[in-house]
């Protein structure tokens, strides 16, 4: 039987997922861009698009458009941890590109949760890859006195969390929804405005000062958070909520 236009466009695109041209979470062209490419309409393209999803193959998200499906790495809230030790527990090879790497006079916001342990801090800027696709943006301030003795391989190499020296006591972390910049999203490979969880951490030693405090932006369809909940109280709801102005 001779297949439509769009069983046909949604064959191409199958094998260019099995094939792996379009890796698990990579975005796929727009509909408009896929529209020209195959000489069809938006509503042809659009129905390939919803075959592909009723297979599991793709996904779409409102601001971030379609993508070949991915199983979001969950990320574990209940202990201290590092991005590559998330994607090593799920078995992805993950790699950290350095794109900035100064010492620099604390932007205001940081110098308040630093409590005044120096004016200049270590910032350092960095992509994380997943499978070799960008899976995490993230900004670490270190207060001079962990950073000094510091350099580029080093932070490149390894964790911070195993260069300071400071015995690491605990963390708090605070997630919001947001979309993201151009410039970030240039570095993302998602579109400017697109979905992003934005997680604000600041780390404390054991003495109860902070060490380091980071921003990790992550493309909302390639990562989720989990806790676990040991004791639940009666509540209206979840714990650990709270209002931002």
């Amino acid at each position: 039987m001779r297949q439509t236009r769009y069983q046909r466009i949604a064959d191409e695109l199958r094998g260019r997922i099995a094939s792996g041209e379009l890796k698990a979470g990579t975005l796929l062209p727009s509909e408009a861009e896929l529209s020209t490419e195959f000489g069809a309409s938006r509503v042809t393209v659009r129905r390939a698009l919803e075959v592909l999803r009723d297979e599991g193959l793709v996904d779409s998200r409102q601001g971030l458009g379609w993508f070949a499906a991915a199983n979001p790495v969950l990320q574990s809230l209940g202990r201290l941890g590092t991005i590559e030790s998330q994607l090593a527990a799920e078995g992805i090879d993950s790699e950290r590109r350095i794109l900035d790497f100064r010492f620099v006079t604390a932007p205001d916001r940081v110098k308040r949760l630093l409590d005044g342990d120096g004016d200049t801090v270590l910032r350092v800027r960095r992509l994380n890859l997943a499978d070799g696709q960008p899976f995490a943006l993230v900004t670490v301030w270190c207060p001079e006195r962990f950073g000094a003795d510091l350099s580029r391989a080093d932070v490149t190499r390894s964790p911070f969390y195993e260069l300071i020296s400071a015995e690491l006591g605990g963390a708090t972390q605070t997630i919001g929804a947001a979309a993201v910049t151009a410039h970030d999203a240039e570095l993302l490979g998602i579109p400017p405005g697109s979905p992003v969880l934005r997680c604000e951490r600041v780390t404390r030693s054991t003495a109860g000062e902070v060490v380091l405090v980071s921003e990790h932006v992550f493309p909302s369809h390639l990562t989720e958070f989990v806790v676990d909940i040991q004791h639940v109280e009666a509540s209206i709801a979840p714990s650990g909520l709270r209002l931002v102005d």
